[in-house]
């Protein structure tokens, strides 16, 4: 793309009459309306998110007894690092388990919520040629990040609403209406810091896709420096946003003062921001691209080594996540027994033969499994946006036929899944076997339980692909299978969901292993469900009109 150049580097532009936020307020219109799906299904999602674990406590801890034993097990620097600060542990209520064991979490997707948003608003409208094209109007300099800003914190102040409306409505025991208002804050508190974050990084980096892997990379490192500070009991944690937010300690001390710090750590930063937006052109960024090599390599001149080049950062990162994932439940396995014992929803769970580790292993095999299933269906769906953006018109237009573009990408999802699931589950077992008495043969016991998910990736997967043969632009529904399998497979044991709802779901087939016995059968049922849905994918998407621009 063209780069529109500012006349002299140092120096806000804008039109003569107007100032350098003209326009901001349609700007944010906009955005407004192109998120219209986008803000509803985030909110909805964060607010259900934390509502279900909370709701479902007083069934998991009925009595004082039982928080106070699940608190003892987590005062340990394994337990610390996985939660939060010891203090949440001196009187351990609904309202301080949530705070301990949902905040830090929550807030993590807050955070890349907010990056992925200013990104989106600001470094991919000037990679597409949008924000060129805005510019021809009477729009000021900093128009378009103002507006992305604004529409960042609107949205956080709305979660910290729905949450502390939400959660003050439960009626939980020490879950007051002013600590649920504090702990919607603190939420909306790490959101806004990370979007001052993101209008950092957006000035940077010279493509989207680094940008908002440099703001998420920040999400990802604001939570290892609080867990490394709490697990060691130092002021390490203050290092960090996420920190700051469970320093508040709502339902506890009801602390707003640490807030100022994400609010004034927001204001810095978007203040940087500004100031470094007039140090580059509309479309570059202050670090130069790096150059490529001269020639392509013989493996990028293959489909599936140019798919894999386009996905490999994505894959890496989900390796690193699930390798984090993996050894973060590990040392745990050693202590479930002594957590759950008590509780009764664990013990009913319990069938002939099986332990507590067991049960565990079967839970926690599923949120890896959906895990992987969130990069399974990102590297299907890309292939989407390849076809919206126009990169994909001119590499049909070198004679490669649309099945072996399509199958180069779903290959790529097909094998990456998998081998993220895999190496969750090996740290996992690496981690976790070594804590646990009697561990004869074990390790393989959870390798082979997080492989028997693997067909269950394969269908979503494949269901991705049909929508975007058939379907392109309800391609978005394939995310409802992640979210619906995850739900209901997480909650509802707990729940007592009926049958029916776990079989409407690819992952309430899989047997949750070490509990149940290894079935072969809905594997196989499974594998060839998947391959009926990737030839109707390839069926639809080569009958079908491309998008092109």
């Amino acid at each position: 793309m063209t780069a529109t150049a500012t006349p002299t580097l140092g120096h806000t532009t804008h039109r003569a009459g107007g100032s350098v936020l003209t326009g901001t307020g349609t700007l944010l219109r906009f955005a407004l309306r192109r998120d219209r799906v986008r803000i509803p299904v985030w909110l909805g999602a964060l607010t259900l998110g934390t509502l279900w674990p909370a709701a479902a406590f007083p069934q998991l801890y009925e009595t004082a007894a039982e928080r106070q034993t699940a608190g003892d097990t987590m005062a340990t620097p394994a337990g610390l690092a996985f939660t939060g600060p010891e203090h949440y542990l001196s009187d351990y209520h609904y309202g301080a388990m949530l705070g301990h064991q949902m905040l830090g979490f929550v807030a993590i997707l807050v955070g890349i919520m907010s990056v992925l948003m200013i990104t989106r608003h600001t470094r991919t409208e000037e990679e597409t040629g949008r924000a060129e094209l805005v510019r021809g109007g009477v729009v000021g300099r900093h128009a378009q990040l103002a507006a992305a800003l604004i529409l960042a914190v609107a949205v956080n102040v709305a979660l910290a609403l729905l949450l502390a409306g939400s959660l003050g409505a439960l009626d939980l025991d020490g879950v007051t209406w002013e600590g649920s208002l504090l702990y919607g804050a603190a939420h909306a508190g790490a959101g806004i810091t990370f979007a001052g974050v993101a209008a950092l990084t957006v000035q940077i980096t010279p493509h989207s896709r680094g940008a908002s892997g440099m703001g998420l990379a920040i999400v990802g490192a604001a939570y290892l420096v609080r867990a490394a500070g709490d697990s060691a009991g130092s002021d390490l944690s203050w290092a960090s946003p996420i920190g700051w937010a469970q320093q508040t300690f709502p339902y506890l001390d009801n602390r707003w003062w640490p807030l100022l710090l994400n609010l004034g750590a927001a204001i810095v930063l978007a203040g940087i921001g500004f100031a470094l937006s007039v140090r580059r052109d509309v479309g570059a960024g202050l670090r130069a691209a790096r150059r490529g090599r001269p020639a392509a390599t013989r493996a990028l001149t293959t489909p599936f080594g140019f798919a894999l080049r386009l996905h490999r950062g994505m894959l890496i990162g989900f390796a690193i996540g699930m390798a984090v994932l993996g050894m973060s439940y590990g040392p745990f396995l050693g202590d479930v027994e002594e957590m759950f014992k008590d509780i009764e929803v664990f013990q009913q769970m319990q069938t002939g033969g099986t332990t507590f580790v067991d049960t565990f292993l079967g839970m926690i095999m599923l949120v890896l499994a959906i895990v992987a299933a969130i990069y399974a269906v990102i590297a299907t769906l890309r292939t989407r946006s390849e076809e919206s953006s126009g990169r994909a018109e001119p590499v049909l237009a070198t004679g490669l036929s649309r099945t072996r573009w399509l199958g180069s990408h779903l290959t790529v999802a097909l094998l990456g899944s998998p081998a993220v699931l895999l190496l969750g589950g090996l740290t996992l077992a690496a981690t976790g076997t070594p804590t646990v008495d009697e561990n004869e043969g074990l390790f393989v016991d959870i390798v082979v339980a997080s492989a028997a998910y693997i067909p269950a990736l394969w269908v979503t997967a494949a269901l991705a692909v049909a929508l975007v043969g058939w379907l392109p632009r309800a391609a978005a529904a394939a995310w409802l299978v992640v979210v619906y399998g995850g739900v209901v497979g997480y909650f509802g044991a707990i729940l007592q969901f009926p049958d029916w709802m776990h079989d409407l779901s690819p992952f309430g087939h899989i047997p949750r292993l070490p509990v149940d016995d290894f079935e072969w059968t809905p594997l196989l049922v499974l594998t060839g469900t998947a391959a009926a849905l990737i030839a109707v994918g390839m069926y639809g998407f080569r009958r079908r009109d491309l998008e092109t621009k």
